[in-house]
């Protein structure tokens, strides 16, 4: 950012929002104009409509250090979300590092769905398997209050995170728990079992854009494998986690991903499934009743 100085040229919001529009598109970044929002409203401590309202307001020099120390970071193509340490699921703000995957808005549809599915059931019981930052369980207990709820991780880091976030926002119907889905026996069976676990094959994992790529841990993005390592464990334990006429809601991949996963379940002779598009119209949730 070599551009703005600290020296006494006073920077206003409205010519940092200018230069750095410009800035961005000449770096190739695509949404430059929301991207630079994005970093003033860290900066500013404020929301999107303030940083209009605050047009003509100059930066302090400390305020431009932060915001020249940003611009660095994002050109590096780091997510915005752990530039600033936040980031927005369910209308929440929910805070985040480089120990958790970003949080996706097609995941709130994960959210929708169980609400509808679990709605008649006086005090549900749920796990959310890959917890991460704790987004699905702490909208969940908070959306359902009556709910019981945990969240399983296998990675300790996330799993502060989980618990820093339940904290902010004041959950106390969640718990999180560290453990590894693929060597754990002794389940509690439960009303709900939910999860957005790692599915990307490993053999694409070199070709994700390079902000996911570099920046978000690999445990939560791929499994390692062939991208349905995670369903083929779900559907194996099936009745041993989830109670009769209870249900797992899954989040997959795009493409034939979702026809892959069907196919794991029917195989191990569950026939109540229905894949759901999300909001962008694409086959994105799987939901599976278990029957007895």
């Amino acid at each position: 950012m070599h551009s703005v100085k600290t020296g006494k040229k006073n920077w206003l919001v409205i010519d940092l929002i200018n230069w750095a529009e410009s800035y961005f598109k000449e770096k190739g970044l695509e949404n430059p104009r929301s991207e630079i929002e994005w970093l003033l409203r860290s900066v500013l401590n404020c929301n999107r409509m303030e940083v209009y309202l605050r047009f003509e307001e100059p930066l302090s020099s400390e305020q431009l250090s932060t915001l020249r120390s940003f611009v660095k970071r994002r050109l590096k193509r780091e997510p915005l979300q752990y530039i600033t340490g936040s980031c927005s699921f369910y209308g929440r703000e929910y805070l985040v590092n480089k120990h958790v995957f970003i949080p996706r808005p097609e995941t709130e549809r994960l959210v929708d769905i169980a609400l509808e599915k679990i709605k008649d059931i006086p005090t549900p019981s749920i796990m959310d398997v890959g917890t991460g930052s704790g987004c699905i369980a702490i909208t969940l207990g908070i959306e359902i209050q009556n709910a019981n709820i945990r969240g399983i991780d296998i990675s300790r880091e996330a799993l502060n995170m989980a618990k820093i976030n339940s904290n902010y926002l004041n959950t106390e119907n969640v718990c999180f728990q560290e453990m590894d889905f693929f060597f754990e026996t002794e389940f509690e069976p439960v009303d709900l079992v939910i999860s957005n676990p790692p599915y990307i094959p490993e053999y694409e994992y070199s070709s994700l854009m390079q902000e996911v790529r570099d920046f978000e841990p690999s445990i939560a993005l791929t499994d390692g494998n062939d991208g349905l390592k995670f369903y083929k464990r779900f559907a194996e334990l099936g009745p041993s986690i989830v109670k009769p006429f209870g249900w797992m809601i899954l989040e997959v991949g795009l493409g034939e991903h979702p026809r892959k996963v069907e196919s794991i379940f029917r195989y191990h002779s569950f026939y109540s499934l229905k894949t759901i598009k999300d909001y962008n119209g694409a086959d994105r949730v799987l939901v599976i009743q278990n029957r007895p």
